[in-house]
């Protein structure tokens, strides 16, 4: 399948982080963090668990993703207790190198509490060029389901400015009942207008997020590295069908090596068509990257 591929196509990575943005991301050898990270990679099917540790800079990320084949990569970092990256330092990474480097903002709700959530949100996207909003819903010191009161201001601004909202989730989420994708189905009601991207998939509740996927055309579903773990071949076979336009592929670098997921995500099985949609077309629609003119020049 791998073959019918075209390879002079983009590649849009939708969840990617800098290790040296924080310890948490692996900034720090001989710690705890670091550690972690590593067990991650390797949890989760990765061959070189110390990938992470080669791009120092921003211009040793862009060097990793023309090794593996990417051409964009969404910075999705993080904003809960113990991860703290902000919004200023996401977006003086990206400016490094603004064509291949998207920075998506994020915001603590309840350490900020509503209105400098919904201001600095606001300041991020309209005075950083961030192209979206992560939420963290389950990882804040109150922890939160994805439809929480708390969290729909947040998407209120996220329609308002036209950006897309990504939604944190996994089966890293510190309380597992609150990685549950029938919350999402409760926003992608309440705001039909608003793209939404679930983060890691809501992994492992495949069926149940591809069935809120099938309810709503404005959910995107970006597994990332759980799209190679026991029953993400339910993710493909969605994308195979009615899912083709609502799929995305991510690395989630640092916690798995760039170059392992794009050859991975190859190996799939997906249709050329849902491929590409995959791969570059969706996340082009998705977030206005302008790739679509620049894809048919280099086919011709």
């Amino acid at each position: 399948m791998s073959e019918a591929y075209p390879t002079n196509t983009p590649v849009v990575d939708m969840r990617s982080r800098p290790a040296f943005l924080h310890a948490f991301f692996g900034a720090q050898p001989d710690t705890p963090q670091f550690e972690v990270v590593k067990w991650l990679n390797k949890r989760v099917g990765g061959r070189d668990i110390e990938h992470f540790t080669r791009a120092k800079d921003a211009d040793g990320v862009v060097s990793e993703m023309d090794d593996a084949g990417i051409s964009v990569a969404v910075m999705v970092a993080r904003s809960v207790p113990g991860v703290r990256v902000s919004n200023d330092d996401l977006a003086a990474v990206a400016a490094a190198n603004r064509k291949r480097l998207v920075p998506i903002a994020s915001v603590d709700p309840i350490e900020l509490g509503r209105e400098a959530a919904v201001a600095e949100a606001t300041r991020a996207i309209k005075k950083l060029g961030m192209k979206g909003l992560n939420l963290d819903a389950g990882f804040y010191a109150t922890p939160l389901r994805a439809d929480d009161y708390r969290l729909m201001p947040l998407y209120e601004v996220c329609e308002q400015l036209g950006v897309p909202a990504f939604v944190m989730s996994g089966p890293t989420t510190p309380d597992l009942r609150l990685n549950d994708p029938y919350a999402v189905d409760n926003v992608a009601k309440t705001f039909p207008k608003l793209p939404i991207v679930c983060c890691h998939g809501f992994y492992p509740n495949v069926r149940e997020i591809v069935t809120v996927a099938f309810r709503n055309e404005n959910v995107f579903v970006s597994p990332d590295m759980y799209t190679f773990c026991p029953g993400g071949n339910l993710y493909v076979e969605a994308a195979n069908h009615f899912m083709a336009d609502q799929f995305l592929f991510g690395s989630s670098y640092p916690f798995r090596p760039m170059k392992q997921g794009v050859e991975d995500f190859r190996q799939l099985g997906l249709s050329p068509e849902a491929w590409e949609k995959a791969t570059w077309k969706n996340a082009d629609r998705l977030l206005g990257l302008g790739l679509a003119g620049k894809a048919s020049k280099k086919a011709a």
